[in-house]
């Protein structure tokens, strides 16, 4: 309930000041990880913060830049402001992406300045290749090309198809079962294609609807993109057996820690400041500051740390693990994974405990050991500054209140939020009584009579 009602009372902070840095994070992230491989299948990648999401086994692969466009069909469908007839846009992608991340990279570059909810979808379109003067070849995740071994069967990728730095892509809508299909001749340079008509079965796998070890049920194939899933599994279980491996990969996840250390700084840092440019600190955390400060008097608590413990929500912790929640975006599993490493550093740096490591401490506590004291540092001072500010007055926090309800009146049902709270009230309706009387302020401001009374209005609006 306190994390909902700070999410209305800091929308204005967060709009002017702190959704800023936590969109920049997002994307720094995003760039990060895209610069390497990125497994399709296991989401590992080669820049992760998230030792689970590491990408064990060497990857060869090499950055490219290719020219996507999107036909006038696909323009039309999608009802965006289009980018122009033939206009083929620069797409650094790598050559062992596959189709569906190249077409997730392309739409990314394309439509940036356009909510995720309003691009074409990728499952929607598909990605053909041009060359020559007419030829074009359709890519897919799978088709009659894909690689079989066994029971195993590789996503297609660029290389795959081997499409070269700076070839020219189409983003078309998507074709019915049946449609064409150049294969390329074994002489590549001449750009001699052979046409075949075959009917694809989408793979259940593609759609991502996959069981752990990525098996089609209905084919009978484990589906694999950089790495198949039983060497991960090898690979994470033998280097629980040994530390010293994992020390390994702990420079990779800190080298990508290093790259976006400035983002989780300007973050934090936002956060944890009463002073910001063009916008004071919200009236609403000194408000609940102070009355927690006097719940500790009141209640006899002078135990330090039980204050700071209270002040500590989890409002920031789910908007850091979930910036989807403000911003209209996408969140692939990888950057979900280097999020919830940050915002497990924001807890700690909220957390009265000592930071103790040790051979079995997770990595992401290894990686921000020199940081997350400096980060206590900051929380603690931030909770001293705020205590010693000017008290908000009652009536101030009724007006701001007013005002916020007048701001947003038509945002939201206020019926269907007062009768879930009401809803509420009813389901532990003796133990809050029981509060309401034995409390000092809630006896001065007579809220147990006022509940009674919410109470006989909503009995007698039901047998009316």
């Amino acid at each position: 309930m306190l994390s909902s009602w700070f999410t209305f009372l800091l929308y204005k902070f967060l709009r002017e000041c702190a959704g800023d840095p936590l969109f920049m994070l997002y994307r720094a992230i995003k760039q990060q990880v895209d610069k390497g491989p990125v497994d399709a299948i296991t989401s590992e990648a080669r820049y992760s913060l998230s030792e689970e999401k590491l990408i064990r086994q060497s990857i060869e692969y090499k950055s490219m830049t290719v020219y996507v466009s999107m036909s006038l069909q696909t323009q039309y469908v999608s009802g965006l402001e289009p980018p122009g007839e033939n206009i083929e846009t620069p797409v650094k992608v790598l050559d062992c992406d596959t189709i569906l991340q190249v077409k997730e990279k392309a739409l990314d570059t394309i439509y940036k300045s356009t909510p995720f909810t309003q691009r074409p979808s990728k499952e929607d379109l598909d990605l053909e290749w041009r060359t020559g003067t007419s030829g074009r070849l359709t890519l897919s995740d799978e088709d009659a090309t894909t690689k079989q071994d066994g029971e195993w069967k590789r996503l297609n990728t660029l290389a795959h198809y081997k499409v070269p730095d700076g070839a020219l892509l189409t983003l078309v809508p998507k074709q019915s079962s049946m449609y064409n299909l150049s294969i390329m001749t074994d002489k590549v340079d001449r750009h001699k294609y052979e046409t075949l008509n075959f009917s694809l079965k989408t793979s259940p796998t593609l759609s991502r609807a996959t069981s752990p070890l990525n098996h089609d049920p209905e084919s009978g194939y484990k589906y694999w993109h950089l790495v198949k899933h039983h060497d991960a599994e090898n690979n994470k279980e033998g280097e629980r057996g040994n530390k010293m491996v994992s020390e390994i990969y702990l420079t990779r996840l800190l080298a990508t820690k290093g790259t976006l250390q400035k983002f989780v700084d300007d973050l934090f840092e936002t956060i944890f400041s009463t002073a910001h440019r063009g916008s004071a600190l919200p009236l609403a955390i000194k408000y609940m500051f102070d009355f927690l400060d006097d719940q500790a008097l009141n209640h006899a608590i002078s135990d330090p740390e039980v204050v700071h413990t209270w002040k500590s929500n989890r409002f920031w912790v789910n908007l850091i693990k979930n910036p989807n929640f403000v911003f209209d975006i996408y969140k692939t599993n990888i950057v979900d994974s280097c999020l919830s490493v940050v915002a497990q550093t924001f807890m700690d740096a909220c957390s009265t405990s000592e930071h103790r490591l040790g051979k079995d401490s997770p990595s992401s506590k290894l990686l921000y050991a020199k940081d997350i004291p400096i980060y206590k540092d900051w929380v603690e001072r931030y909770y001293q500054d705020i205590q010693l500010m000017p008290a908000i007055s009652d009536q101030d926090m009724n007006a701001m209140l007013a005002e916020e309800s007048r701001l947003h009146a038509h945002e939201f049902n206020t019926n269907v939020a007062l009768y879930e709270l009401y809803s509420y009230a009813v389901k532990y309706n003796d133990q809050l009584m029981q509060t309401l009387e034995e409390d000092e302020f809630s006896r001065k401001n007579k809220l147990a009579w006022k509940l009674e009374q919410v109470h006989a209005i909503m009995s007698g609006e039901s047998e009316a």
